[in-house]
């Protein structure tokens, strides 16, 4: 066992995974947002707070539950998807931490495959980039519900005000604070203010402690809840809220409860939370919102299917008797374990040992159509994988001995084989040559493969006119990772030479050349005129050869020897 591995078990609270259960019972969050905002820390806080932890992890002491892999602890920042389920007030909650460099999109986009809902994490400290903005927009061009959380309250120069502020001007103004944080006497966070129930919710003491605001607070407070109110008033399907809060009527707060999960789980209302997670404040208020405000796997729409040849198929539902259908979301090699495969279930039950159809049609790579058995079930907690019996419906569980599946690819019963609609990928533009010695060619052919495999944002070619097997990268920082998941994962010593680039000409007007034979040899003699026309074709057109013979006789066999002397 390595020490990652120790360091996991040991620090586990839940020994056993959440027993598998319905969709209604199961959140899918992903959260996202910049490197270094705090998604890490947020997740292991969340455990801490839900049992499923004993202690904080630390990213700089490489501890944390998301952050497990060697190289994520050197580098001290994500940069694979990590899943770590907890379990709150009877519901199962699977937290997808992705990477917040822009060069793991990839991972990114696995984790907003698997999940139905985003957390976008934002720095009190720090603000939010324009990649997260963008992030944004594509969440609200596929109707995913979000909501926003300050974190790193308890930072220097942290700026709640200011952060919700960058929020509602870069996400719009359906971008709501629920909370509000407390100071203490030390300009320090202490607790937070429900906007809803209008309750304090004391941390000073380290535990939680519900009480009324001073009367003092109350004006402070009241134009942040009137936005709150009138927000969600907005949302409401009771069209006699409005009236009602027009003529001074103390609205309920259960009624504006279920107006805001309604509104949440639609995707037409944002909450904004606040957070301190070192210091543990926030973090139960968003497991309860996790629970209550976020959508369930039910209430978020499913992917298209077809058949493997194409042809179409019934839209499926989020039913555990329904037929199977299930997508690898994420690949992985562990050198003790095996290939392991991150599976989310749309439809249908998945149980261990299983003979399943497995289906791979992505635009880079070829179609691929098996049987395959699976091997055990395993509910992830970052490195650790706890055996669990079945997975249902809605749920994300870690696949043993998927041998041939790869990421993107889908899994169905063998009599109802069926296709998921795949997700669109970024094609990465920074090619880096990779050579090895020839010892290890059929060891870095392997490694390049499993590559492929695991990340779908990865091409491998080989170019004929330089010779050269090039590995296709988003960005710098994900051709380092590849580089050393090659030299260290795969024991593969590779150099990367410059990229030779084939320069290819073409003719830029048209010509005329004309040459003469005349050769006395005792008999008759030779004389030929030959005349060659050359002119550009459109783009794209190759070369195309043609010849014509007028007054005389060229055999045939010498046609091709000509036409490959003009080439």
């Amino acid at each position: 066992m390595s020490k990652v591995d120790k360091l996991e078990s040991a620090n586990v609270g839940a020994a056993v995974a959440p027993a598998p259960r319905s969709a209604d019972l199961i959140r899918n969050v992903v959260l996202v947002g910049h490197a270094a905002c705090g998604k890490t820390t947020l997740v292991d806080a969340l455990l801490v707070r839900a049992g499923a932890l004993h202690r904080l992890g630390a990213v700089a002491e490489g501890n944390t539950v998301s952050d497990h892999d060697e190289l994520e602890i050197r580098q001290q920042r994500s940069v694979f998807l990590s899943v770590a389920s907890l379990e709150h007030r009877g519901i199962k909650v699977n937290l997808l931490d992705t990477p917040g460099t822009p060069d793991f999109v990839g991972e990114l986009r696995a984790g907003l495959r698997a999940a139905d809902a985003a957390l976008f994490v934002v720095s009190a400290a720090q603000g939010l980039d324009s990649r997260t903005a963008q992030l944004w927009a594509e969440c609200e061009a596929v109707g995913m519900p979000r909501a926003v959380v300050i974190t790193q309250l308890d930072r220097p120069r942290a700026d709640f005000d200011d952060a919700v502020a960058l929020c509602q001007r870069l996400f719009g103004e359906q971008v709501l604070p629920l909370h509000l944080p407390v100071l203490d006497d030390e300009e320090q966070v202490a607790g937070l203010v429900d906007l809803l129930t209008m309750q304090i919710h004391d941390w000073s003491s380290g535990e939680l402690q519900r009480r009324d605001p001073d009367p003092e607070h109350l004006t402070v407070l009241d134009g942040p809840r009137s936005a709150l109110v009138e927000g969600l008033i907005a949302e409401s399907e009771d069209e006699t809220l409005l009236d009602r809060y027009v003529a001074g009527e103390t609205l309920d707060p259960e009624a504006l409860n279920r107006d805001f999960e309604t509104a949440m789980a639609r995707g037409t209302f944002y909450p904004v939370l606040a957070a301190a997670p070192l210091k543990g404040v926030g973090t139960t208020e968003l497991l309860d919102l996790l629970v209550t405000g976020f959508p369930t796997p039910r209430e978020h729409p499913l992917p298209l299917v077809s058949r493997p040849d194409n042809s179409p198929a019934e839209p499926i539902l989020c039913d555990a008797d329904g037929p199977l259908v299930a997508e690898v979301i994420k690949t992985t090699t562990d050198p003790y374990v095996g290939r392991v495969s991150l599976v989310r279930i749309f439809s249908g039950t998945l149980t261990p040992d299983t003979l399943l159809h497995v289906s791979g049609h992505g635009p880079a790579r070829p179609a691929h159509d098996e049987d395959e058995r699976i091997g055990a079930l395993s509910a992830p907690f970052g490195v650790t994988l706890r055996p669990v019996s079945s997975a249902l419906a809605g749920d994300i569980v870690a696949v043993a001995r998927l041998s041939h599946a790869e990421t993107g690819d889908t899994l169905s019963s063998r009599e109802n084989p069926l296709l998921m609609e795949a997700w669109t990928l970024p094609e990465p533009q920074l090619p880096i040559a990779v050579e090895s010695s020839r010892a290890d060619e059929d060891r870095l052919a392997t490694a390049l493969a499993r590559l492929v495999a695991e990340d779908p944002t990865v091409r491998i070619e080989r170019r004929a006119e330089t010779g050269q097997q090039l590995l296709w990268c988003v960005g710098e920082a994900h051709a380092e990772v590849l580089l050393d998941r090659l030299r260290v994962r795969h024991s593969v010593e590779v150099t990367t030479p410059e990229v030779l680039i084939p320069l290819r000409e073409t003719l830029a007007s048209e010509s005329t050349a004309t040459g003469r034979l005349a050769k006395q040899t005792g008999g008759h003699g030779q004389y030929a005129v030959v005349v060659v026309q050359a002119r550009p074709l459109p783009p794209g057109s190759g070369v195309q050869f043609a010849t014509r013979v007028v007054g005389g006789s060229v055999p045939a066999a010498f046609h091709s020897s000509v036409e490959k002397g003009v080439r």
